[in-house]
C-alpha cells in the first residue's frame, strides 16, 4: 500500500488567467509547512488536487497535522494510490476496509472519475466498490442520504485513490497572496486573532509589539513572542518588533489630561505602525478592536486614531463580540497563552474615567504641548526584531 496526503484546493480554483499564481503560493506554502516533517514528500498536481506522495521514512502524521493549517486549501484527506484498474482498486479497498470505515455503522461510495476515458462510469464503480466493502464487512449497512461514513475513489490521468472522510482545511487564500500587513499585537486576545483572519486572506503578516520597561517586563514580552509563534503555524515567517513607549507614555502623563491617555497613546502606536509598515512594504495595519468593546474602541476614538494613519487600518474583528472571539482563538490555539497575566502598555496608565466622545480639536490641543515628531522619532530608534517560524 501506498499511502498518500490529497490536498484539495480552496477558492484559488475559481480565479481566472492568475490561478497559476495562487497555485505556486499554495505550493510554496506546502513545501515550507513540511520543511521540518521528517522524510521526504513528493509533489504531483492535478485537477484542483496536490498529491503528496511520502518516503518510506516520512512522519505522515504530523505532515497531515502540518498541511491543515495552511491557507488555500479546503479539504485534507489520507488515502492509498493504486493502480487504475479496478482489481488493484477492489484489493486496496479490501485491505484497508477498516481503516477507511473505523467505527462506522453505515457508509456510501463516491466516484470522482476525471478520467472520462475510464472504462467503468461513476455509478459502475460505486456500485462494484460497495460490493467489496459489504463483502469484507457484512455488518455495515449503506446509507445514501447520511451515511457515517463516505468512501471516495478517484480516477484520475495518472492513477487512482481511495480515501475516507477528508477534514477541514483552513480555507482562505494562500498567504503572500494578497501583500503583507503589520500587526499590532499586544498580549491580548483580540489581535491574534485579527492576524490570523487577515492572513487567512492571503496577507503576510509581520507584528509589532509595543512595550513599556521596567513597566512591563520580559514576561509580557515572552507572552508576545508565544503568540507570534503560534500565528506562524499560519502564517510562515513573522518579524515580530518591539517598540519602546516608556518616554512617550510618561510624557503624556506629566503633560496631557488624563482622561485622553489612552487615545493619544494610541495614535503614538498608529504613527509609528505606520513607519514601521512603510519602512518594510506593508500595504495595511491590522488591529484586533472591535466596535464599542473599550472606552477607545468607539467610532469616535477610533476616528481619531485613524486620522494619524499613513496606512489602511485593518479591523477584522470589528463586528465579533467578545464570545465570539474567544472562540476563534482556542480555535487557532492562543486563547490560554493571551489570558496569561502580565500588563500590557495599554493597561499600566489606564485613565479612570477615559473619554469616550472625543473631541478632535482637544485631541490637537493636548498634542500642541508635545513634540510629537521627536517622540516618535526617538520611538522608532528602539525598534528591534526577530524573525519567528
Amino acid at each position: 500500500m501506498k499511502e498518500v496526503i490529497l490536498v484539495k484546493y480552496g477558492e484559488i480554483v475559481l480565479k481566472g488567467l492568475n490561478r497559476s499564481f495562487f497555485n505556486s503560493k499554495l505550493e510554496s506554502r506546502v513545501r515550507r509547512a513540511l520543511k521540518s516533517v521528517q522524510g521526504e514528500f513528493y509533489f504531483d498536481y492535478a485537477q484542483s488536487t496536490l498529491c503528496l506522495t511520502p518516503s518510506d521514512d516520512a512522519d505522515v502524521d504530523l505532515a497531515y497535522e502540518k498541511v491543515k493549517k495552511v491557507f488555500g486549501i479546503a479539504t485534507v484527506c489520507r488515502g492509498i494510490a493504486c493502480e487504475k484498474d479496478m482489481d488493484d482498486i477492489a484489493k486496496h479497498l479490501a485491505e484497508n476496509v477498516n481503516e477507511l470505515l473505523g467505527d462506522a455503522k453505515t457508509f456510501k461510495c463516491e466516484a470522482k472519475r476525471s478520467d472520462k476515458k475510464f472504462a467503468l462510469k461513476s455509478p459502475e464503480i460505486c456500485a462494484f466498490c460497495g460490493g467489496i466493502v459489504l463483502e469484507n464487512r457484512p455488518d455495515m449497512k449503506v446509507d445514501v442520504m447520511s451515511p457515517d461514513r463516505v468512501i471516495t475513489i478517484e480516477i484520475r490521468d495518472r492513477q487512482a485513490f481511495i480515501h475516507g472522510n477528508g477534514e477541514k482545511g483552513a480555507g482562505g487564500v494562500p498567504v503572500g497572496s494578497s501583500g503583507r500587513a503589520m500587526l499590532m499585537l499586544s498580549g491580548g486576545i483580540d489581535s491574534p486573532v485579527a492576524g490570523h483572519m487577515i492572513a487567512k486572506r492571503g496577507a503576510a503578516i509581520d507584528a509589532v509589539y509595543f512595550e513599556t520597561p521596567p513597566y512591563t517586563g520580559e514576561a509580557a514580552a515572552e507572552k508576545v513572542r508565544t503568540l507570534a509563534e503560534k500565528l506562524t503555524e499560519y502564517c510562515g515567517e513573522i518579524y515580530l518588533h518591539s517598540i519602546s513607549l516608556t518616554e512617550i507614555q510618561e510624557t503624556l502623563v506629566s503633560t496631557c489630561k488624563e482622561k485622553l491617555f489612552t487615545l493619544l497613546l494610541r495614535r503614538f502606536m498608529v504613527r509609528c505602525a505606520s513607519k514601521l509598515g512603510e519602512k518594510y512594504g506593508a500595504g495595511c495595519i491590522i488591529t484586533g478592536e472591535s466596535l464599542g468593546q473599550v472606552a477607545s474602541q468607539t467610532m469616535q476614538s477610533i476616528a481619531v486614531t485613524d486620522a494619524v494613519a499613513t496606512l489602511p487600518i485593518l479591523r477584522p474583528c470589528i463586528g465579533l463580540d467578545k464570545d465570539e472571539i474567544v472562540v476563534r482563538a482556542r480555535e487557532i490555539g492562543t486563547f490560554e497563552t493571551s489570558i496569561l497575566p502580565y500588563e500590557d502598555c495599554c493597561t499600566v496608565f489606564t485613565p479612570k474615567h477615559p473619554d469616550t466622545r472625543p473631541d478632535m480639536a482637544e485631541i490637537l490641543e493636548e498634542e500642541a504641548k508635545l513634540d510629537v515628531d521627536a517622540l516618535v522619532e526617538r520611538a522608532m530608534a528602539t525598534d528591534h526584531y526577530e524573525r519567528l517560524g
